[in-house]
């Protein structure tokens, strides 16, 4: 039951006004109320499982009624205050990057630390302002972590839409940014809906994808993805993809990078994003060279201890058989498949080998 100070509109509509301050002074760039009606993408999500283009993800089928009912997440959840954070460096090269095919590409929002901590604390500050305002509130902090539609949900708060690419797009960020849900009880006054999507006849995004992952507009078949390839993926790569995957060993942000929206995005100010061990600008030759306890010092605190390392050397591997051809390549290359004791490496490296024409 409310208190007797937020019985009133006005004063739910005053605390929202303050929540929403908060979460600008914790460097969230936007703040949304939404009481979120997700039945109607029910049917879109079985379909799309049941083409089988979640690959080995096999977690995205797992409590569906949750999925459609985020309110059963969190006893007394009324509604969610999705929050956005920007995690692009200003001075982080992204197309230059990827030109250069002698150094690693790394997914921008990788490249720091894990944005599951750093967004996760904030919110549980955001929901600790809130308790010493209203004593009897109840919350939960989400970040990527639960069965939660977060692109549609920010969608229905207003906060953009969700582009051909799957992600969310905002005319004043672009889609450069992560998203986070705190689920509130209190039945806070709700922003309006996106109403429209703005992508118009652009599909920029399904034309340029290196591997084609793109079935259509809006629908990504993820065993095509070098996202998924790189991080979710525990197999043998595709020959046919690898090619294609060129310098990217953990993730990808090509349907990002030629999406027009992202000529507005807002760089991010947080230390936690900035480059950590100099991986926006890694020679691919000294990554290989990283043994296991190397790989994991370095990558403490990251989201790229999720790929392993063995799946680490494998994405390397694939990236110095597209990388041109050199005696230290080649090197390095020789060395992993003395050293390794993983057939699926070994795979990889001797496909990389024989695109420099040498034979293990």
């Amino acid at each position: 039951m409310l208190s007797s100070e937020l019985s009133s509109p006005q004063a739910l509509a005053e605390l929202t006004t303050r929540i929403k301050s908060w979460a600008q002074e914790l460097g969230f760039s936007d703040c949304r109320i939404v009481a979120p009606e997700l039945s109607q993408h029910r049917e879109e999500y079985e379909n799309w499982l049941a083409q089988g283009y979640q690959g080995e993800m096999d977690y995205l089928a797992n409590h569906m009624p949750l999925r459609f009912d985020p309110a059963a997440l969190h006893e007394g959840t009324q509604r969610l205050i999705v929050v956005s954070m920007p995690y692009l460096p200003e001075n982080v090269a992204t197309v230059k990057r990827l030109q250069s095919k002698d150094k690693a590409y790394i997914a921008r929002y990788a490249l720091g630390r894990d944005y599951h901590k750093v967004i996760r604390k904030r919110l549980t500050e955001l929901g600790k302002r809130i308790t010493n305002e209203v004593a009897d509130h109840g919350y939960r902090a989400f970040v990527d972590s639960a069965p939660v539609l977060e692109r549609h949900i920010a969608e229905q708060a207003g906060m953009g839409w969700v582009g051909k690419n799957t992600l969310l797009l905002t005319p004043k960020a672009g889609s450069w940014f992560l998203l986070g849900e705190l689920f509130t009880n209190l039945p806070l006054p709700v922003d309006p809906p996106t109403k429209q999507r703005h992508c118009g006849s652009c599909q920029a995004c399904i034309d340029k994808c290196p591997t084609d992952a793109f079935v259509g507009p809006w629908v990504l078949d993820a065993r095509k993805c070098i996202s998924y390839l790189t991080i979710e993926y525990n197999g043998s790569i595709p020959v046919e993809l690898r090619s294609k995957m060129g310098n990217r060993i953990f993730g990808c942000d090509d349907c990002q990078l030629v999406c027009p929206w992202t000529k507005f995005a807002n760089y991010s100010k947080e230390d936690d994003f900035q480059p950590r061990h100099n991986l926006d600008a890694a020679d691919l030759v000294e990554l290989m060279q990283w043994d296991e306890t190397t790989f994991l010092e370095r990558t403490a605190g990251s989201p790229i201890r999720r790929t392993g390392f063995i799946n680490w050397q494998r994405n390397l591997a694939v990236a110095l058989g597209n990388a041109p051809t050199s005696q230290a390549v080649i090197a390095v290359l020789q060395q992993t498949f003395a050293a390794s004791q993983s057939e699926l490496v070994k795979e990889h490296v001797i496909w990389a080998l024989a695109q420099h024409g040498v034979t293990s």
